[in-house]
């Protein structure tokens, strides 16, 4: 099964109570896994790329802004990293760490950041550069959430998607498992993060 959630509706009260509910997926994931393409994952996010992306969120869909507040809320998610109990496998597309949020300052801290806990024990971080095969279709951001990754969340420009079909959810992992095989990691991605770091703060 597939549920589809306009953007819209289901940021019609403003950002923090999408950001509450996803504290609520990641408590509930001891071990989720996320594919980004082209932008931080959240839950590695600083506060002022934060605000920026939600910020843009707020203009795009011309929704309350509550901006502040969503931010705080997606600082807290971000708990889940330190509480020993959960553990997340994270790819991201070469692209995020040179998509511009926010300029040279706020990216060079992003950096910063992922080079500070990229090596965390909670996380497995992978990075997928520009000019690797990937041996599947073009895959959109998503997450694969819940106690048994019984649910993948699909972000598309208008709308929410969670699919909860097991056989959709089949194909989720073995997309995952795909971009897994075309990510580097450990040295390789902090080689990565270290050369866009280079780049950010050199402008």
């Amino acid at each position: 099964m597939t549920t589809v959630t306009p953007w819209t509706q289901r940021l019609a009260t403003g950002t923090e109570d999408i950001q509450a509910e996803v504290i609520d997926w990641y408590q509930r994931t001891p071990r989720g896994k996320a594919y980004v393409p082209t932008m931080i994952w959240g839950t590695l996010q600083t506060e002022a790329y934060a605000t920026v992306i939600l910020k843009h969120v707020v203009d795009f869909l011309d929704i309350r802004d509550d901006v502040p507040a969503g931010v705080a809320k997606r600082m807290e998610r971000q708990k889940v990293l330190h509480d020993g109990e959960h553990h997340y496998d994270v790819i991201l597309g070469e692209q995020a760490l040179y998509t511009n949020v926010g300029g040279p300052k706020v990216m060079a801290e992003q950096m910063e950041r992922l080079l500070r806990d990229m090596d965390l024990n909670s996380l497995t971080f992978g990075i997928i550069p520009t000019t690797a095969e990937i041996t599947t279709v073009p895959v959109p951001a998503f997450n694969l959430h819940g106690a048994h990754n019984e649910s993948a969340h699909v972000e598309l420009v208008s709308s929410g998607l969670e699919v909860t079909d097991p056989a959709e959810l089949a194909l989720y992992e073995k997309a995952f498992t795909a971009l897994q095989h075309a990510a580097v990691y450990d040295t390789a991605a902090r080689d990565l993060v270290t050369k866009a770091h280079t780049f950010w703060t050199s402008r």
